[in-house]
């Protein structure tokens, strides 16, 4: 399985099989200024309805689009949808999010979308174990470093990809990645966007895998 961070919180998996699945397409502009997103897609989740993670409509492929919470299937892939909240404040400020679980190639995938708070016990059962997390770190709109920090623990993947993070290419007042990365063991600086994953090769402990935006 390859991932792919094309930028922000969205990023591209490919399958064995070939495959491809795409997380909440962000639109250029707005504070966004990573490239349109031009690569092809069989399946689209998107977490919220907000610009910067469901531009659908320009991922090319027609693409079957998930959203919202429960159980879904796309292209032999069982989606899993958990309701969360956009803020701590339940939701009031910005809304709800969705937490999205799937398998591929054997590889437990969560991607938590724009979550905006530390994970109640419930929440955690229902995600059950993860070998990749896709974790916001940014704070402003999401949980910040330290939150993540507690997700993590909480979750305890085999492997972490930060996302949604103050980069050259995104102007919203986020944190970088580096108060995220403070302190912690285990951190692999991957000088490309790009990164093959497979069952076996899943480490025993934790890794934090920091991938550069493609676009």
């Amino acid at each position: 399985m390859k991932v792919k961070w094309l930028g922000h919180a969205c990023f591209l998996i490919i399958s064995r099989d070939g495959v491809r699945v795409i997380t909440d397409p962000y639109a250029v502009g707005g504070g966004i200024n990573y490239s349109p997103i031009e690569e092809t897609a069989d399946v689209v989740v998107v977490s919220h309805e907000h610009s910067d993670h469901n531009n659908v409509s320009t991922v090319p492929g027609k693409p079957e689009v998930i959203r919202g919470s429960g159980k879904k299937a796309a292209r032999g892939i069982q989606f899993r949808g958990i309701t969360t909240s956009h803020d701590a404040s339940q939701g009031t400020q910005r809304g709800s999010n969705t937490i999205f679980c799937f398998t591929i190639d054997d590889v437990k995938l969560c991607h938590l979308g724009d979550l905006g708070h530390v994970l109640g016990p419930d929440q955690v059962t229902e995600i059950g174990p993860v070998d990749i997390l896709f974790v916001p770190v940014g704070g402003f709109y999401t949980i910040d470093a330290t939150a993540a920090s507690q997700v993590c623990d909480q979750l305890k993947p085999k492997i972490i990809i930060p996302m949604h993070f103050k980069t050259p290419m995104c102007a919203y007042p986020l944190a970088g990645v580096e108060d995220f990365l403070k302190g912690k063991k285990g951190v692999r600086k991957v000088a490309s966007s790009e990164l093959e994953f497979e069952r076996k090769g899943l480490p025993t402990g934790t890794e934090i895998v920091l991938l550069q935006p493609a676009l």
